[in-house]
């Protein structure tokens, strides 16, 4: 689908805007503080069903009552999103709800400067970047990640208290074991889709014989249920020591390995963009393949972190998409 038109109300530092979007590139221009990065993120909102980057208090314009966000396909569809410093509702065709529902999201391609640093990052970052890929691709893996990260909250909140039974954590064990060996299955598996392009795509950006690799790194890959929940019950004296759930697939990392070598050390600055931008072209070819449709590109800020060249990778691979981008100039 193509978005025609945004518009924001009492949106974090917006008191009210509206974007009319090409169906290509719409650029989003202006200084440092006028809120590009926003407009990104009602748009993510509208089409992924939350935040990107905050929760709803924290998204309402300072001292206002509500906000506001609509957005409009190109074939006539419109989706609306308040929020009443209670709760969110989405209204579509009249009627509301408390989520976006299934049928209404749209994949979309979110990239931020951040990213650019992922190859660095903290093993809980690279699990929350491919977490929301993978969210996309699978309906079942984002509610198996939400309900085991529910399960993984209340299990630590009772190992920090000084007195419970080991059969207050029974059901919980049962759900992060049963939830877990979903996730870590998901993950090896589009882990595995990913690195059948990543490479090819790598070597049409840098056009040499360097190699590209996704690791999935976790403890727990090809475990059952059974010993999922054995593992649980064993280290119930340890995590007790802890305050905190030492095993499990919160606990997973994913690595960048070019030449054989971890990535972060081995690989320069230009070719570390390089290899997320490979990262960035894969992704939207996995979603055409499994999804059947062209994710909406949102670009925030990134022109100014890659040079002339991996501008026109960025423009070239992405231009049969619809591309909204932010800058603080022309580019």
């Amino acid at each position: 689908m193509i978005i025609n038109e945004i518009k924001l109300v009492n949106f974090r530092n917006h008191e009210t805007f509206r974007l009319h979007c090409n169906p290509d590139i719409t650029m989003i221009l202006g200084e440092n503080g006028f809120g590009k990065t926003s407009v990104l993120e009602a748009i993510y909102i509208l089409t992924r069903g939350k935040s990107f980057r905050a929760t709803d208090p924290d998204i309402i314009k300072r001292e206002m009552p509500f906000y506001r966000i609509e957005l409009k396909y190109d074939n006539g569809e419109e989706i609306v999103a308040t929020y009443d410093n209670n709760k969110k509702t989405y209204i579509i065709a009249s009627k509301k709800t408390a989520r976006l529902p299934k049928k209404y999201k749209c994949p979309i391609i979110l990239f931020q400067p951040s990213d650019l640093n992922l190859i660095s990052g903290s093993p809980s970052r690279h699990r929350e970047y491919f977490d929301r890929f993978f969210s996309q691709l699978s309906e079942a893996y984002s509610d198996a990640l939400s309900k085991y990260n529910k399960a993984i909250r209340q299990r630590n909140e009772l190992l920090k208290k000084e007195y419970f039974s080991p059969s207050d954590l029974f059901s919980w064990n049962v759900l992060l074991a049963k939830y877990g060996t979903i996730i870590s299955a998901t993950r090896a598996k589009y882990t595995n889709i990913i690195n059948e392009q990543i490479n090819d795509i790598y070597y049409s950006i840098a056009e040499n014989n360097d190699t590209v690799k996704i690791t999935y790194n976790s403890e727990i890959i090809k475990c059952s249920e059974s010993d999922y929940l054995s593992k649980l019950e064993n280290n119930l004296e340890k995590d007790k020591i802890l305050g905190h759930t030492s095993f499990g697939v919160h606990r997973d990392d994913f690595g960048f390995i070019f030449n054989d070598k971890k990535a972060d050390g081995s690989a320069s600055r230009g070719e570390t963009r390089s290899i997320i931008l490979a990262l960035k072209f894969t992704e939207a070819n996995i979603i055409y393949d499994l999804l059947k449709k062209k994710p909406i590109v949102l670009l925030d800020d990134v022109f100014s972190e890659l040079d002339e060249f991996r501008r026109r990778c960025l423009v070239k691979n992405f231009k049969d998409h619809q591309v909204i981008i932010t800058s603080v100039e022309q580019v």
